[in-house]
């Protein structure tokens, strides 16, 4: 006698029991760590229906959640390297919001220690961070690539963002490729119209930092904002 394997997927759970749809009646919120695992996953394995599998992942999360490896994941009997790399990038890309989210900007300092990437880049990077109320950052976005200039940099694009995080305020900044730790006449003049425009928004342009490789330079703390 042969025993079929049951391997439901989220397609054969009973309709209450289907966590996408409790995400679309009920809003993501309502859905248990396991539940929000079956839906990133999709379908079980060979011998674990996609809720069993779920339950043992989240598992292994709760006890190593910050040391969580695909080698850990890839200990799971069955569970092979497509859906073990959905889950840990998953998992990383929300740690990597959640920690941005977290970060206090207090100083041009920890604008550049945050954007420091973008210094040594070969192209102007032109870059709008979201604050909230209380200097934590909301987002940062990467406007324009390119030379700057007025006419490329419009306050429509860099305020949208802003506007849809209900920001209180934002910092622009923008590396200089030549490695200048000065502003330009264009700089200036860009800066001075985001600073006309932000006034009309009610959303604070609390800085314009120029990177570069060897440092920074700010047009608040240089008394031009």
């Amino acid at each position: 006698m042969f025993y079929t394997v049951n391997m439901k997927t989220i397609k054969e759970l009973h309709k209450d029991d289907k966590p996408r749809e409790k995400l679309v009646k009920k809003g993501v919120e309502a859905l248990k760590n396991d539940e929000l695992l079956s839906v990133l996953i999709g379908s079980g394995i060979q011998g674990k229906d996609v809720r069993k599998l779920s339950k043992e992942i989240v598992g292994i999360l709760d006890e190593s959640f910050e040391s969580l490896s695909l080698e850990k994941l890839l200990k799971i009997h069955g569970l092979g390297l497509a859906k073990a790399s959905q889950i840990l990038s998953a998992i990383e890309l929300a740690k990597r919001y959640t920690s941005q989210s977290n970060k206090k900007i207090t100083s041009a300092e920890d604008v550049y220690n945050e954007l420091k990437s973008f210094s040594t880049k070969q192209q102007e990077y032109f870059l709008v961070m979201t604050l909230d109320g209380a200097s934590h950052i909301i987002n940062t976005r990467t406007v324009f690539i390119g030379t700057l200039n007025q006419s490329l940099v419009h306050p429509r694009e860099v305020f949208a963002d802003a506007i849809a995080d209900r920001a209180a305020g934002i910092i622009v900044a923008h590396n200089h490729p030549s490695g200048t730790l000065a502003a330009s006449r264009a700089d200036i003049q860009v800066t001075q119209r985001l600073d006309e425009v932000s006034k009309l928004v009610g959303i604070e342009l609390l800085d314009h930092v120029i990177l570069a490789k060897d440092g920074f330079y700010s047009f608040t703390e240089e008394g031009l904002l």
